[in-house]
């Protein structure tokens, strides 16, 4: 195990080094100018060079690259030139909105999946099923969002379809406002954050049910046909004992191999979604500092949520070894 988490942490590293390359050269390719950003559409060409200046962006590109690569080791990830704060400050902030978020998509698709899973094994027709399946699969993300906010929200009015809370300036603890809200004695606010929650946490879990259902189904179905699932079936075990006990766990390795290919997927939806919900997370910064032409914060956030995908594909293949033996790390 030791060697094992030395190694990846040294990936890690080596993964993070060339993201940032391949993220920092695209600099030269996007045609935008951080300094005409920061200055203003009419500022002058004195003052848009004192700018390009200060910045530094009139060095040669292995100069700017060192630089930047210096300041990662200190923790700095530059100045937005949006919000004029450092973006290491920014990524603080918003980072538990797209945490909670994400956190709980991902467990409603997984959840999701594994009943869709045994559904289809269970069921001796599951065509609708499938059928729901494919529609659901074959909907783009963007517009699966835009049907839940204008049924549910704007035509029903059943759940909200915007922001986090509908009480301003809380402030809980741990930025998980679902959570703050029991530790601050407040279960009002918790509900009214899983109710924010429940529709843009729909549209980023639908496509993560699809794909780990499919996958968990189709590895359910051939574990189903093994010997020792015979002989439980023998011993007089129920259908749901036999599934639950022996058939989800060493059916778990390509399934659990899927959700860590969800996880890069959902960090792209993130900034559909939280667009479309007006969702206060790194996804809706990322979006407007794109608009902004602020390079220093795309940059930024790119480092966040690729350290983040190779975090979780490390607790993934863990994952897979402590349900199936057989793989080790």
């Amino acid at each position: 195990m030791l060697l094992y988490l030395v190694k990846r942490i040294a990936s890690l590293f080596i993964v993070l080094l060339a993201m940032s390359f391949i993220v920092f050269c695209l600099q030269s390719i996007i045609p935008a100018d951080p300094a005409r950003a920061l200055a203003g559409p009419t500022a002058p060409v004195e003052t848009l060079e004192k700018v390009r200046q200060q910045l530094g962006l009139n060095d040669p590109m292995p100069v700017q690259y060192g630089r930047f690569l210096y300041r990662l080791t200190q923790g700095d990830l530059g100045t937005s030139v949006r919000t004029r704060q450092p973006v290491s400050d920014d990524v603080r902030k918003y980072l538990p909105a797209s945490a909670e978020l994400g956190a709980f998509a991902m467990l409603l698709g997984v959840g999701l999946a594994a009943v869709l899973a045994v559904l289809q094994n269970s069921l001796r027709r599951s065509g609708a099923i499938r059928l729901t399946l494919l529609a659901a699969g074959s909907t783009p993300i963007f517009l699966s969002a835009l049907l839940l906010v204008y049924f549910f929200w704007f035509k029903l009015g059943w759940l909200p379809g915007a922001g986090r809370l509908s009480i301003r300036r809380f402030v809980g603890p741990t930025g998980f406002n679902f959570i703050d809200g029991f530790l601050v004695g407040r279960p009002e606010i918790a509900l009214d954050a899983l109710a924010h929650l429940i529709l843009p946490g729909i549209a980023l879990a639908l496509p993560i049910a699809v794909a780990v259902g499919r996958s968990l189904n189709g590895s359910l179905h051939d574990v189903m046909k093994q010997t020792y699932i015979r002989t439980g079936r023998g011993k007089g075990l129920s259908e749901t004992a036999v599934v639950l006990r022996h058939g989800l766990r060493n059916a778990a390795s390509a399934p659990l191999s899927m959700i860590g290919l969800q996880v890069g997927l959902l960090f792209g939806n993130l900034l559909i979604v939280e667009r479309v919900f007006s969702w206060p997370g790194l996804g809706l910064y990322m979006v407007q500092a794109f608009a902004s032409s602020d390079l220093s914060a795309v940059l930024g956030v790119s480092m966040v949520f690729g350290a983040f995908y190779i975090l979780v594909n490390m607790v993934v293949e863990v994952s897979q070894s402590l349900a199936d033996p057989r793989i080790g790390l």
